[in-house]
Order: structure tokens, then sequence, then C-alpha cells
């Protein structure tokens, strides 16, 4: 009974500020749902999937969890084991123990508080999206099994949420990704994602951001996901100490904010992760909430330039040489990548793949292995 009164209250502040939005459907373009996994335990938990981010109630979650939950003027703090963060009342933010804002969307839904998954990674949890096992998780020592086991265990209670490929294939997802840009070219690069209904994920530089501002308020309105790429790609900059590394990407976080008016927590850091950053600039980066993404398909279009052929068949060698990870593609925002993407984009959609882009709440894929 205090339970249940004390969300009502969490309701009623809610209502009574006028800072609740209300979403009663979900979008189209992303719609779908998966249970949710606490540790070794799938739960009925329903985790909705609105524009690419999977959103699950409040209570729901610190009750599976055991957060707990404290109104304050400002919002809602929520504290883990491992971990704390505060729901600010703009339903667009939320503030870390270190006094940093962050973009984290929340929101009313049938009466009942909708937070990201993704958030738990601020309270001491690992995040597992694997979309073609059906598999949204979120654990921490508690968890017994690996992801493979979990999988095995419940597979018959696992939903699947994925729409069948052009071929009838299901399950079969790739992750465009293109780094360098924006460029002068990025219209057409969009141009053609357009025309096979591709989305892609783009790490920029923030130079390259304010040269072609339209470019990158472009992709965003479309649909794609914008990630960080720093600002100098010169590797004695980037990587003169932890300290610069972030600075890059805070700095071109704050250029993506000022266009589009939002950040993001997706990062590739010049030239790989491996082997300049390494773990005391790891530590320095992610503990800001920032997630590191590299590549497990390298299209190699960097060095073969006009060799479309080349390109074409080491994509393809290695996408089809990828066993149990989805193809995440490395490309970049240039001329020459606009002649061969045609092609491939062709081929991978006539063999059932579908094309989505990289989101906050997946595990990051990255030459580390580290899942922060």
């Amino acid at each position: 009974m205090f339970k249940k009164k004390v969300w009502l209250l969490f309701i009623v502040f809610f209502v009574c500020t006028g800072l609740v939005r209300e979403i009663d459907t979900v979008n189209a373009a992303g719609a779908g749902s998966l249970k949710l996994g606490v540790n070794d335990k799938l739960t009925e938990i329903e985790a909705v999937s609105i524009k690419d981010t999977y959103f699950v109630p409040l209570r729901d979650l610190s009750l599976e969890t055991n957060l707990v939950l404290t109104l304050q003027g400002d919002g809602i703090n929520v504290k883990g084991n491992n971990g704390s963060i505060k729901l600010l009342n703009d339903h667009a933010t939320a503030l870390l123990p270190n006094g940093k804002t962050i973009a984290l969307d929340t929101f009313l839904k049938n009466g009942r508080t909708m937070v990201p998954v993704k958030m738990t990674s601020h309270l001491g949890f690992l995040i597992s999206f694997k979309p073609v096992e059906s598999l949204l998780r979120v654990h921490n020592s508690g968890a017994k099994l690996n992801d493979a086991a979990f999988v095995n265990q419940h597979k018959k209670a696992l939903q699947p949420n994925v729409t069948t490929g052009t071929t009838g294939t299901k399950g079969k997802v790739v992750y465009l990704s293109f780094d360098d840009g924006p460029s002068a070219t990025t219209s057409q690069l969009l141009d053609i994602l357009a025309k096979y209904d591709a989305k892609a994920t783009f790490f920029m530089l923030g130079n390259n951001m304010n040269a072609h501002a339209s470019q990158v308020k472009r992709l965003v309105k479309e649909g794609h996901a914008p990630g960080l790429h720093g600002m100098t790609h010169v590797k004695d900059k980037f990587y003169a100490s932890p300290a610069s590394a972030l600075k890059e990407m805070n700095d071109d976080n704050a250029i993506l904010k000022k266009l589009t008016g939002q950040s993001t927590t997706l990062i590739r850091t010049p030239y790989g992760s491996k082997p300049y950053l390494t773990k005391p600039f790891r530590d320095k980066v992610l503990t800001q909430g920032y997630h590191l993404w590299d590549w497990n398909v390298d299209s190699e279009d960097w060095r073969y330039k006009n060799d479309s052929n080349s390109i074409y068949n080491t994509v393809m060698r290695e996408v089809h040489g990828l066993k149990k990870s989805s193809p995440v593609i490395l490309m970049h925002d240039q001329k020459a990548t606009l002649k061969v993407l045609p092609r491939i984009l062709a081929t991978l959609k006539k063999e059932g793949y579908e094309f989505h882009i990289i989101t906050s709440d997946m595990t990051p894929n990255n030459f580390w292995k580290d899942h922060r």
C-alpha cells in the first residue's frame, strides 16, 4: 500500500507541474517490444522500442533491480548498488553524480514513467542487446549465465522483434557506419541511403560539422544516428593524454548539440581504439557516459579509394565470414565511397539484411571488448 501511494504521488507531481509528456503509441518506424532480462531472469517487463531506443516502466525496473527511487524537487533520484542518476523534470536530461548533465529522454505512458534501458549503465549494469536472438538484458555481478546460455535457457519465451528481410530471412541486421564526415558529398550519400531504405551511423568530426551544418541536421532528421569522432583526427593531438581525448569528444558533442539540439554517447576514436586508446584513456572517457564503437568489417575504402571492385569484394567477404555477430561496417564519408555503396546496399538487401542504426543501449562492439 505504501509503494502504491508513493507512485500516485509521483504521477500527481508530474502532472501538476505540467512536465509530463504523454505518449500513447509506439513510433511505427521503430515499433516492437522485447521482454527484459535481468541477470539470469527473463522478466515480464515489456521494453518498447521508440526511435531505436528501448523504454521500460521505471517502477517495474526498480523492483527487478533493487533500485531506490527518491522524489526530489528537481526530479527523481535513482540509486542502485553501484551508481546513481537523477532524472530531471524536463524529461530530456539527467544529472550524474559528478555534476555532468547528459541527454536522457523519459515520458509518461498510461500513467507510468518510462525510462530508457540504457539508463542502467549508470547504475552498475551492463546491457546486452542482440536483435537476432531477441535478447535485451541488463546484468551485473549477480548474473551466472553468459548471453548465449541466457538465450538458450529462455529461447521458448523470447519473442522475435525483427521484421522479415526482402528474401524472407529473419533477423539479419547490418550496421553501416561512416567516419570523417560530414563532407561536400554527404547529401549524395544520404540520397543513396534513402533510395535503399537504409539507416546508418555517422561518426563525425567537429570542424566538419561546423562546415556542413545543413547535412548534420538532415541526417538526424532522416533517422540516421549521429556519433562522435573527435575534433582534429591528428593522432598526436587526440591521444596526447586521456584528458585531451575526452576534451575532443566533449567539444565534438557540444557542436552536435548546438546544431541539432541533441547530444550522443556514441564515439569512435581516430584510427580505431587499438592500440592507442589504452585503459587510462578508456577509463577517462567511458566513465563520462560515452560508449566506444569500432567495427568488425573494414571496407578498406580508405585504402582502395577508386577501386570499387576491391572495396565491394572486401565488404562481402568479411560480412559472409561473420558467424555470430551482426556486421558493423566501416566506411568513410567521401566521394570514392559513393561509387560502390549502391552495389553493396543492393546485394545486402537482396540477401535479406536490414540496415539499422547503432543505439546507446546496445552492447558496444570494440576491439578492447570494453562493454561500458
